[in-house]
């Protein structure tokens, strides 16, 4: 089983670093690096989230010739998502089970302001409230000029997307939210229902939007759980 790993806006293929340890051995971690980040920092970041997912699809396609499972945490949910139905529309395959993590369902028309257009203050202070970046970075103008064109990318392909109705993924789905969660509600999680066509779970773990961080071997024995 291979397990493609996508993070939240601002994180990097890093953010799975540890997974291996908490998972079975026959479970391989596949953390997805986007462009613009991390070893591919030079590289240009996608806007526009139905061209990214057309791009990962292409990337991926060579790795689908075992089972195969997605989890996306936050933005990274938005994306697993698209990125199975875009497998679906090209390869006719379909993920063993989808994780959808801290990300509400995609049907739900979106809430607040779109921010990655902002001057480069406010759109700091936006990312210093929503508490996922590190002070560090929002604190050093030389490491914001740097990351600042991968993070307004990833809240442009979040701001930008469209909801399309297509009919739902033959695959189980597992929603993971947090309890502290200002952001994503229950009500948010509980709506993946409608796009799977099979069996769907949902799971409350304790911390805020960012709990993957806290509980990671609670969250990590769960996935194990459900990938069994």
């Amino acid at each position: 089983m291979r397990l493609f790993c996508f993070p939240y806006a601002g994180g990097a293929a890093s953010v799975f670093r540890d997974w291996p340890d908490g998972l079975p051995t026959d479970v391989e971690v596949c953390p997805v690096q986007l462009p613009g980040r991390g070893t591919r920092l030079m590289e240009p970041p996608f806007y526009q989230l139905l061209l990214l997912v057309e791009a990962l699809s292409e990337a991926l396609q060579p790795l689908l010739d075992r089972p195969f499972a997605l989890f996306g945490h936050s933005l990274g949910s938005l994306v697993s998502f698209e990125l199975a139905r875009q497998l679906r529309r090209s390869y006719q395959v379909c993920p063993s089970r989808l994780f959808v993590s801290a990300g509400h369902a995609p049907q739900i028309p979106k809430r607040g302001r779109a921010i990655h257009i902002l001057p480069q203050r406010e759109f700091a202070e936006e990312l210093r409230r929503l508490n996922g970046t590190p002070d560090e970075l929002l604190d050093c103008h030389e490491l914001m000029a740097i990351a600042l064109p991968s993070l307004r990318a990833d809240f442009a392909l979040y701001e930008s997307y469209g909801y399309l109705p297509e009919p739902p993924l033959d695959c189980p789905i597992s929603s993971f939210g947090g309890l502290s969660d200002l952001s994503v509600t229950r009500n948010d999680l509980e709506a993946w229902r409608e796009q799977s066509s099979m069996s769907f779970s949902i799971r409350m773990f304790p911390g805020n939007h960012f709990f993957l961080k806290a509980i990671q071997p609670l969250l990590l024995r769960t996935i194990s759980d459900e990938l069994r």
